[in-house]
């Protein structure tokens, strides 16, 4: 199946590439960033509109994770999707996005044991009663992450609903799909790696079974708005947020597999490298292996540049790269990389500050000084 990928020339980053039933005009995707720009009742803001805006050029903008529900949300002033003034607070953002001529998923996110009870959802769940290492980030500061509730699975149809709503409740926002956020230790990836899923249920032990909550939210979703409008994120190799996996290869393959199996519109996987500025490893990529049993279209993303995001192309192991904190910093990147430009550098310090420093502020090209 591989060979299915290579042809004689391979494709640019600027060519047009057909994920689902839209056709977008680069392989240059906007990566999910967490920006915090939101209310304290999670209610999208003017100023999220702008930032969108700014940075339509993207193939394809993946929103910032977005939470399904109360429960699942544990990230201050990151917005949500499960009331009708969250709804509403979107419209107009994807508006701004649609009229800049761009093309907008959103990111579905329940962070499961990552959840303070102090956000006021409740006590966390996950797939087991262990608590993750580290800190949430809450209202009033960074608090350790609490023992969560393990979900019994009388009780997972509930959250799987939730994700339906989340996503009916993106298409009346307006969005032109879904990604569900399957990834970065957060809820599903709670199950689906080993460490921490050690279940004895349906839910836990084989592979298969570790799948089974992430082809379970991915089956309903794209029931609700249509496998051609449905994507996910994976993130398969080395440790985050205290989820591992003691044999990546089978586990995302089997994941891979189902997801393939259900005609999803593209998988994007965060897979850092050794080199990379987050969560670094030492694991080697899983995408080759996903490469050969997935057959839509696969997004890299992890601390690439223009060229050696471009290599994985030449080499036929990506349809396309997804770029985060160059896209932060540079609205206009897909430009600046056609014209070969230099990049601005992103402020961490304003990465979750409340205001439109370090985020709507950053110059496009022609407002760069020379």
């Amino acid at each position: 199946m591989p060979d299915s990928h290579m042809t004689d020339s391979a494709p640019s980053l600027f060519d047009p590439v057909t994920v689902g039933d839209l056709v977008l005009p680069n392989r240059i995707l906007m990566a999910p960033l967490t920006r915090g720009r939101a209310t304290k009742d999670h209610v999208p803001t003017a100023l999220m509109g702008d930032y969108y805006a700014q940075r339509a050029g993207a193939g394809l903008i993946l929103s910032e994770a977005t939470g399904i529900s109360k429960e699942g949300l544990g990230w201050p002033y990151a917005p949500g999707l499960w009331t009708d003034d969250q709804v509403e607070g979107w419209k107009p953002v994807v508006a701004r996005v649609h009229a800049a001529g761009g093309r907008i998923f959103a990111q579905l996110w329940h962070m499961g044991r990552l959840v303070h009870p102090d956000m006021g959802g409740g006590p966390p769940v996950s797939s087991v009663a262990v608590a993750a290492a580290g800190q949430a980030h809450t209202y009033s500061g960074k608090q350790d992450y609490a023992t969560p509730r393990a979900l019994p699975a009388s009780e997972i149809p509930r959250v799987v609903g939730d994700y339906v709503t989340a996503a009916r409740n993106a298409m009346i926002a307006g969005f032109d799909g879904v990604q569900i956020h399957a990834a970065n230790g957060y809820l599903i990836d709670q199950f689906l790696r080993d460490t921490p899923n050690d279940r004895d249920d349906d839910y836990g032990g084989s592979a298969d079974n570790r799948v089974r909550l992430l082809r379970e939210v991915t089956a309903a979703v794209a029931g609700e708005v249509g496998a051609d409008r449905t994507a996910v994120r994976l993130s398969p190799n080395g440790v985050v947020q205290s989820t591992d996996d003691s044999d990546p290869v089978t586990t995302f393959t089997t994941a891979a597999k189902a997801l393939d199996a259900l005609g999803i519109a593209f998988l994007e996987m965060r897979e850092p490298r050794e080199a990379s500025t987050f969560a670094k490893t030492d694991v080697a990529p899983v995408s080759p292996h996903i490469r050969k049993v997935f057959g839509a279209p696969l997004f890299l993303n992890s601390d690439y540049g223009f060229a050696d995001g471009q290599a994985q192309l030449d080499k036929g192991l990506a349809d396309g790269i997804a770029y985060g904190r160059p896209f932060l910093a540079n609205p206009d990147l897909v430009e600046r990389f056609r014209a070969g430009a230099e990049l601005n550098a992103p402020n961490p310090k304003t990465f979750y500050t409340r205001g439109p420093e370090g985020y709507t502020d950053y110059p496009a090209m022609a407002a760069a000084p020379a």
